[in-house]
C-alpha cells in the first residue's frame, strides 16, 4: 500500500465530515476553557460589597418612640420616656393571638395571653388593675405601657367595658352622696341630670372644658341614671371624680330613650353605649327577624351580652 493511497483514505473528507469536526473542536474549547471563564466571573461579582444586610440591620437598630405614656389614672405617669425596640425577637415573633370580645376590667391574665399580647404587656395590665386602676373607655387600653400601637388597633372593635348593673333604675332614683358627717360642706350639693355648665364648674377640680363635657356626655347618654357614669366622661380623672363625687347627687330619673323597633343605624350609634359596633347587628337582626317584641330580645342578637343588655337596656324602649 502506498503512501498515497494511505493519505487518500485517512485524510480525504467531505463536507459533512469537515463540518461535523468542526463542531467537535468548538466543543472541546468550550469544555476546556469554561470553568476557567466562569470562576473568574463569580470571583468577580463575589468582590462585589454586599450591603443588603447592612440595610437590614440598621433598620433593625432604629428605635421607636412611645408616646403613650401609662396612665394610672391618678394623675401621675410611671414612665416619662419608655422606648421600646421593634427589633426585639419577641416583638417580631409575637403571637396573633384569638380575637374575641371582652371587658379589660375583669379578663384574666390568659385571657390577655389568649388575644396575643407579650407577658411583659399582660403583667403591666395586671399591675395596673391591682393598683386599683380601671379602664374607663376604649382609648385607656391604648395607655398601658409597652403596649404597641397596632396591637391596641386590632383589639380595639372587641373591646366591651361593661357598667354596674341596674336591675331597677327606679330603684336608684333617690341616689345620692353626701359629705361626711361632722365635716363642714365646701361645695353645693348638684344634680346631675339638671345641672349646667356652671353648676359643675363650681366643683373642686372641674373647669369649664370638663363641665362641658359632662353636660355634653350626659345629653349624648339621654341622661344619667346613676352617679358612677359621670366618672365615664372623657378626660376626667378617677382623682378629680373621687373628689367631686360627695357633691353630686340624683334626685330624679327621666331618661330620653330610643325606639330599637324604629331606630335606623345613624340614630343608635349616635349613643355612646351603642356605636356602630352594636347598632348595626341590631338593625340587620330586626330585619331579618322582625320587630323585637320585648326589650329581652335584643339579647338574642349574638354581641349582646347580658352585661351590655343591664348597661343599655334603661335607655331603649319598644313600641
Amino acid at each position: 500500500m502506498g503512501w498515497k493511497k494511505i493519505v487518500t483514505d485517512y485524510f480525504t473528507f467531505t463536507r459533512k465530515d469537515r463540518i461535523a469536526i468542526l463542531v467537535l473542536v468548538v466543543l472541546i474549547v468550550v469544555v476546556i476553557f469554561a470553568p476557567t471563564v466562569v470562576s473568574r466571573t463569580s470571583a468577580k461579582f463575589s468582590a462585589l460589597p454586599d450591603t443588603a444586610w447592612m440595610t437590614a440591620v440598621k433598620k433593625l437598630e432604629l428605635k421607636e418612640q412611645d408616646t403613650d405614656r401609662f396612665n394610672d389614672r391618678t394623675g401621675k405617669n410611671n414612665s416619662s420616656n419608655y422606648q421600646y425596640d421593634r427589633s426585639d425577637k419577641e416583638y417580631f415573633n409575637r403571637n396573633k393571638g384569638e380575637l374575641f370580645y371582652f371587658d379589660p376590667n375583669t379578663l384574666n391574665a390568659e385571657g390577655w395571653r389568649k388575644l396575643g399580647l407579650r407577658d411583659k404587656t399582660v403583667k403591666t395590665i395586671q399591675n395596673y388593675l391591682a393598683k386599683g386602676g380601671h379602664f374607663y373607655k376604649p382609648e385607656d387600653l391604648s395607655k398601658i405601657y409597652g403596649l404597641f400601637e397596632d396591637e391596641y388597633t386590632r383589639l380595639e372593635p372587641y373591646i366591651r367595658i361593661e357598667g354596674k348593673k341596674i336591675a331597677n333604675p327606679s330603684a336608684i332614683a333617690t341616689e345620692t352622696s353626701l359629705p361626711p358627717a361632722g365635716k363642714a360642706e365646701r361645695y353645693k350639693v348638684i344634680d346631675i341630670n339638671t345641672a349646667d355648665t356652671s353648676a359643675f364648674i363650681s366643683l373642686p377640680g372641674i373647669g369649664s372644658k370638663l363641665a362641658a363635657r359632662i353636660v355634653n356626655f350626659r345629653d349624648k347618654l339621654g341622661g344619667f341614671y346613676t352617679i358612677s357614669q359621670v366618672a365615664e366622661t372623657y378626660g376626667l380623672p378617677d382623682s378629680t371624680f373621687q373628689k367631686i363625687k360627695q357633691y353630686l347627687k340624683l334626685d330624679n330619673i327621666s331618661l330620653k330613650k330610643i325606639n330599637i323597633n324604629t331606630a335606623s343605624i345613624d340614630e343608635l350609634k349616635a349613643h355612646p353605649y351603642i356605636k356602630y359596633s352594636l347598632a348595626n347587628p341590631i338593625v340587620a337582626y330586626r330585619k331579618e327577624h322582625g320587630p323585637f317584641l320585648k326589650l329581652e330580645d335584643i339579647k338574642k342578637v349574638m354581641v349582646v351580652t347580658e352585661d351590655m343588655y343591664q348597661k343599655i337596656y334603661p335607655y331603649l324602649f319598644i313600641e
